[in-house]
């Protein structure tokens, strides 16, 4: 079954989520759109020099490694979500504060390379779980946030996050 982006409907996802979904091309599933996008994520991190990781390009805004933890919590996050939501969980989850989370990573002190091997590993962890879905339980929606979300949106949401941060760190940063 390849599910690509043409079949996330409104009211699978809060409409703030778009612009992430609509950065992954249409023909890609979500298994692709996920491996593609481990791929290009780990090659454009260790493409980066060290001082290119710890830039800011201005005072206050998150560095590519902050960057690169934040799209680890933020998958973690929405596997989770996907994950209750695909298993019928009605329970509404709350968002949570990504500054926060960016604040206390300490994602500065690490190595590149530690961060990249936590990335493929949560990651490879998202394509088992969507692959155990089925075409029912991956349409399934629960409340996150308080707005609708299914899994395959959290899917795509995922796959374009990157893409986008990938994005503003080659305008902004580089």
């Amino acid at each position: 079954m390849m599910i690509t982006t043409s079949a996330v409907k409104e009211g699978e996802y809060n409409e703030y989520y778009k612009q992430y979904i609509d950065q992954v091309p249409g023909t890609l599933g979500i298994a692709q759109a996920l491996e593609k996008g481990m791929e290009d994520t780990k090659d454009f991190f260790t493409s980066l020099s060290e001082s290119e990781l710890l830039l800011r390009y201005e005072e206050g805004k998150w560095t590519p490694k902050e960057v690169l933890l934040h799209l680890i919590d933020t998958e973690r996050i929405f596997s989770y979500r996907a994950l209750r939501f695909s298993r019928l969980d009605s329970t509404p989850l709350q968002g949570f504060e990504q500054d926060d989370f960016v604040l206390s990573s300490d994602a500065n002190s690490r190595t590149v390379d530690s961060l990249i091997a936590e990335y493929i590993s949560v990651r490879q962890c998202s394509l088992l779980l969507y692959a155990s879905m089925t075409a029912q339980t991956i349409a399934n929606i629960g409340t996150a946030s308080g707005s609708p979300m299914s899994p395959r949106a959290a899917a795509f949401i995922t796959a374009g996050h990157e893409r986008h941060h990938i994005r503003i760190i080659k305008e902004r940063y580089l």
